[in-house]
C-alpha cells in the first residue's frame, strides 16, 4: 500500500520544483517590463528600495506611507544620500536631480493604481502584511507584481491573504505575489533574495528577477522556508552572541572584536544587531521559533528585555551601544 508523503518528502519535492522554476527565471522568460514602481513604507528599507530604483532602474516610484512625517523624514534622508553620491562623484548633479524627481510621495495607497510592480516594506508583523496584501488585491492593477520585502514570513501565507476565502482556487492575485528581500542598507548592499510561494507564477518570478537586476542587485534564490537563507543563517548567529553577553561568556567589546578581527567581518554581531534594529531581530527570531518549533531558535531573554525597554539600537539612540540622536 502506498505510504502517505511525509512533510520532509513534501519539502524536498517543493525544493526541487522551486529549483526548476528558478533556472527558467534566470533566463527572464516571461518577464514583464516595469514602467512604474510602487513602494509601501518610507522607513529605512522602503526609502532605500525606492531610491535605488530611481537611480538605477530610472523608473517613477510612488512612495506610500500612511504617516506624512515618515515620508518627510524619508525624503530628507534621500536628499542626504544623493548629496553624498554627488560629493563622491558617483552621480552628477543632473543625475541626482533626475533620480529625486522620480520619487513621488503620497499617504494614499490608492495612488498605486498605475504601478506595474509594488514592493511592501512595512514592519515584520504577519497580521500587518496579511491585511496589506488583502487590500492590494483590490487596489493594485490586475497585472501588477505584488512583492514583499519580508525577511522571514511565509510567502505562501502572504499570497493566501490575497485570495477570496470563498474561492481559494482563484489565484489571479496570489500568483502575482513574490518576495524580494533586499539587504540593509539597500543603497550599499548588492544582494537580494528572491522567494516564491506555492502560488507564484513563472512570469511573476521572472519579472522580479529581471527588475531586481535592473536595480543593480545580485540575485540569490531561496525556497519558502522560515527565515529563507540570509536570516536563517544570520539571526541565530546574532542571537547566540547576545546569549554570550547575557551569560557572561564575554563582554560586548570582546564579542564584537573577536568576530571582526577573527573572521574579517566589517562589524561584530552586537553592533550589527543595533544597525538592523533589535525589534526586527526579535521579530525574526520569533518567526523562526514559531514556524520551525525548534528550540535552537528561541530568542535570548536579554534581547527580549532590550526591546521591552525600547532600546532598539541605532534608530532609538541606544541598544548594545549608544548613538547620538540627530536633532
Amino acid at each position: 500500500m502506498a505510504s502517505i508523503m511525509s512533510a520532509r518528502q513534501a519539502l524536498r519535492l517543493g525544493n526541487r520544483l522551486s529549483a526548476r522554476s528558478y533556472s527558467s527565471a534566470v533566463k527572464h522568460e516571461g518577464a514583464r517590463d516595469i514602467k512604474r514602481l510602487g513602494v509601501i513604507g518610507a522607513g529605512q528599507m522602503g526609502l532605500g528600495i525606492a531610491l535605488v530604483a530611481a537611480m538605477k532602474a530610472q523608473v517613477p516610484v510612488t512612495l506610500v506611507d500612511s504617516n506624512q512625517k515618515s515620508l518627510d523624514k524619508g525624503l530628507v534622508f534621500a536628499d542626504t544620500l544623493l548629496a553624498k553620491q554627488v560629493a563622491k562623484e558617483k552621480l552628477t548633479q543632473a543625475q541626482s536631480d533626475a533620480a529625486r524627481a522620480l520619487l513621488l510621495p503620497t499617504t494614499s495607497i490608492d495612488a498605486l493604481h498605475e504601478a506595474d510592480f509594488i514592493i511592501e516594506a512595512v514592519p515584520e508583523i504577519p497580521t500587518l502584511k496579511f491585511e496589506l496584501f488583502s487590500r492590494l488585491a483590490s487596489v493594485a492593477p490586475q497585472h501588477a507584481v505584488l512583492a514583499t520585502n519580508t525577511s522571514s514570513i511565509s510567502i505562501t501565507r502572504i499570497a493566501a491573504a490575497t485570495q477570496d476565502p470563498a474561492n481559494p482556487l482563484d489565484t489571479s492575485a496570489s500568483s502575482r505575489v513574490v518576495a524580494t528581500h533586499f539587504m540593509n542598507p539597500v543603497p550599499v548592499q548588492k544582494g537580494v533574495e528572491i522567494i516564491s510561494g506555492l502560488q507564484t507564477s513563472q512570469s511573476t518570478l521572472a519579472t522580479a528577477v529581471a527588475f531586481c537586476e535592473k536595480m543593480g542587485k545580485i540575485v540569490s534564490y531561496s525556497v519558502d522556508s522560515p527565515g529563507f537563507l540570509a536570516n536563517r543563517i544570520l539571526m541565530p548567529y546574532i542571537n547566540e552572541a547576545i546569549i554570550c553577553l547575557e551569560s557572561g561568556v564575554g563582554d560586548r567589546d570582546s564579542i564584537d572584536a573577536i568576530m571582526k578581527n577573527g573572521t574579517n567581518v566589517p562589524m561584530g554581531p552586537l553592533q550589527l544587531a543595533d544597525f538592523i534594529g533589535l525589534d526586527t531581530c526579535l521579530a525574526i527570531m520569533n518567526v523562526l521559533h514559531t514556524e520551525t518549533g525548534d528550540s535552537k531558535y528561541r530568542a535570548s531573554v536579554l534581547l527580549k528585555n532590550y526591546v521591552a525597554a525600547g532600546w532598539l539600537g541605532k534608530k532609538s539612540g541606544k541598544g548594545f551601544y549608544e548613538y547620538a540622536q540627530k536633532k
